[in-house]
Order: structure tokens, then sequence, then C-alpha cells
């Protein structure tokens, strides 16, 4: 198919999804941020507080998966707009006094309606620019994540030392009605839906030949192992700087932007190298696949050397590098799945990847949680826990390398018999 032009009004809706992945990360790092006051006020221990930040993701992939298929129907535009007003709703609760029961549902309803929003977003940053056009954008858009951390800590750490905790989670409910209220306004369904499927000449492939092709699989395990890194981050790291390392509450919230400082600048060289790559004549086996998962497994192996340094800097910075070169395989996962991906079958495929590698967040935060617990001290859990993180980056990093072949995996799916008809 001939390269499309990109429509004008693009960047203006990529823009917007940036916001819309900063208000997102911004929700999903507030309970870590204020993870030891809100220990300390509700009497919690180690795996309770584990348990609690695992909670977020109970329905964040039941959800994905629902909403993946309803995208598929339903103009993108209204469903990105009722997810934002779902994660302003459910921050409001918190501003009164609070049980563990309060916080636990709103983070519940919290994640069911976070669980859809990256794929949702990439879906709909995928109408607006053509395949070979797609890997920067969906580097900006993975930069909302990254600046939805770098942004919001200052702020919401000043509001937890000057106020409390609980005036936080106000500020993001109402920065949730701000951008709904953008969107409203704004926002737009992309141009390239129609279009791009006609021009193929499209017919769907059963789902079940979608999800078990290696590529789809090796997405899926590459991006578990950066999840978990993430989800450890979103919960652990702020409690960690405080409780394990020593630092203030205010200093830790300036530390705990460093690893998503380092990890912007991963996922905008990553968007761009691979279409400089892609522009070279690289096949997307090299300039995705190779790209995304091999900095999974240098990652691994820093984090692995943390238990072997001094308590202090060296570990942060290990911890900052390691965690941040995780960044890289978001950016090349979802164009890859587009590659093979029919347009009508887009956005649930996207959509249920998403609620597979996700499931790392249910599992990190309590496994760091129970280990800790468990553990003959505080800091030994923490070694403990990062190990086992490192484990699993340079794991899922090898099976991506041997998984990840976009270039290969269309062809392949529509040389099967069982292809059916466009409207079967």
């Amino acid at each position: 198919m001939a390269a499309q032009p990109t429509p004008k009004g693009a960047w203006k809706i990529t823009f917007l999804l940036f916001l819309f992945m900063l208000v997102n990360f911004a929700d999903k790092i507030v309970v870590g941020l204020a993870g030891v006051p809100i220990m300390t006020e509700l009497k919690l221990d180690p795996e309770r507080f584990g348990l609690l930040g695992s909670s977020f993701f109970f329905l964040f992939s039941v959800s994905a998966i629902a909403v993946g298929f309803v995208v598929n129907r339903i103009e993108t535009r209204w469903v990105l707009l009722m997810l934002a007003l779902i994660w302003a709703l459910a921050q409001f609760p918190m501003l009164g006094t609070v049980s563990v029961s309060t916080i636990l549902v709103c983070r519940v309803v919290l994640g069911a309606g976070e669980g859809p929003a990256s794929s949702v977003a990439a879906h709909a940053i995928f109408k607006w620019f053509p395949d070979e056009k797609r890997t920067l954008p969906i580097a900006i858009l993975s930069q909302g994540s990254a600046f939805g951390v770098i942004l919001a800590v200052p702020a919401l750490n000043w509001l937890i030392v000057n106020h409390s905790w609980h005036y936080a989670f106000g500020a993001l409910g109402i920065a949730g009605l701000m951008w709904a209220v953008a969107w409203l306004i704004l926002g737009k369904e992309g141009p390239l839906v129609q279009t791009a499927a006609m021009a193929a000449g499209e017919r769907r492939i059963p789902y079940f030949q979608l999800l078990t092709s290696r590529t789809f699989v090796g997405c899926v395990t590459s991006t578990f192992g950066a999840y978990w890194a993430l989800s450890l981050g979103l919960t652990w790291f702020t409690p960690f700087i405080v409780n394990g390392l020593g630092f203030a509450q205010q200093e830790a919230g300036f530390i705990s932007i460093l690893p998503w400082v380092f990890g912007a600048v991963i996922v905008l060289l990553t968007g761009w190298i691979s279409q400089v790559m892609l522009a070279r004549g690289f096949t997307t086996r090299g300039a995705r696949g190779v790209l995304g998962a091999a900095p999974l497994i240098a990652g691994g192996a820093i984090i692995a050397v943390l238990p072997h340094v001094a308590p202090g800097g060296l570990m942060i910075a290990l911890l900052v590098v390691g965690s941040g070169l995780c960044g890289s395989i978001y950016v090349v996962c979802a164009p890859m799945i587009s590659e093979f991906t029919p347009v009508s079958q887009r956005g649930a495929v996207i959509s249920i990847y998403g609620a597979l590698y996700t499931l790392a967040g249910i599992l990190a935060p309590a496994v760091m949680g129970s280990v800790i617990q468990h553990s003959d001290s505080l800091l030994d859990g923490y070694m403990i826990g990062f190990t086992i993180n490192a484990g699993i980056m340079v794991v899922s990093g090898l099976l991506g390398l041997t998984l990840l072949w976009p270039n290969t995996e269309r062809a392949r799916l529509m040389s099967r018999e069982t292809i059916q008809p466009k409207f079967a």
C-alpha cells in the first residue's frame, strides 16, 4: 500500500493524548508517593500496603479487554472522554476522612477506568498516522507517562508535605475534569480508519491466530517484565527512598522523578532511532523488535547489581538507569501489533495485549510487600524484591529477542486457510 500523508490536526490530537497519559500516570503514582503518610495514618504494614498498591490492577485487565472490543464499534473520542470522567470522579472521595476500604474501592474503580487508557489512546493515534510514521507519535504518547510523574510529583509532594495526602487526590480529580472539558471541545476522530482498511482490501483474521502469533506473545512477555519494574516504581520507589534509605519525604519526592526523566529520554530516543532505521531500510524486526527487547536485558542486569553496592546514591543511580531502560519496549510493541492486525480488529487486539502485560501490576507490588514483610530487615526485603525484578526483566527481554518478528507476521497470518471473510 502506498504511503499515506499525515492528516491535518494529527499533532494537535497527539498533544491532547499526551496530556491524557500525563493525567493517567499522575493518578497511578500518587499512592506510592504518599505511601509513607498513608501507611502511618492507616497503620498499614508492608504486606497490606502492597495489597493496596495491587488493588489498582484488580479490574485493570478486565476493563481493558472489554473496552478494547467496544472501540472496534464506537468512536475512540467518546470512549476517551468517559475514561477521563471515571478517573476524576474516583479521586474525590479521598478528600475526606477515609478507611482502607474506601481507598481500596476507589483504586479498584480508578484502575477499571485506566486499564484501557493506553491501548485506546494508541488506537486513536493510529487513526491519524500511517504505519511508517507511527513510532514517533507513540513515543510522544508514552512521554505522557513520564511527564505525568515529572510534572505532577513536585506539586503533589508539596501538597502532601504542606497540607495532606488527601489534597493530592483532590487535585488529580480536578485535573481529570479539566482534560475532559478540553477533549470534549477539541478532540476528534482520526480519518484513517476506513481508508486504511479499504486500501488494504482487508479481511478478518481469527482472534485465536492473532493472539497466539509469536510476535503478539513476544510483545506480551517482554512488556510484562517492563511493567513489573514500572509497577514497583509506582508503589514502592518512594517508600524505599524514605524507609529503606532514610531520606525525608520532601527529598524523596524529587528523587522519585529521576527514573522518569531518564525513561523519558530513552523513550524519545527509541522512537527517533526506530524511525531513522525504518527510513534507512531496516526491517521492523530490527527497528522495533530488537530495539525494544535488548534494553530490557541490559536494565535487568544493572538492577541485579543493586544488592552488591552500599546503600545510598549508587543504589538510586542503578535503579534509575535499570528501570528507565524498560521504556523502549512500550514504544515499539503497539506499532508491531498493528503491522499484522486488521484495522477492524486492532482496538481489541491492542487492548488484550495491554490487559495481559499489566497483570504484572497485580503481582509486583504484592510480591514486594510480602517479601519485605517476611525478610530479616527492611533493606534486605527491598533487595530481594529488586533482585526478583531484575530476573524477570532479563527473561522477558530474552523472550522478546526470540519472538519479535513483526515483518514476517502479517504474510504468515494472511496465508492461513482459516482467514475469515471481511464481514464474517
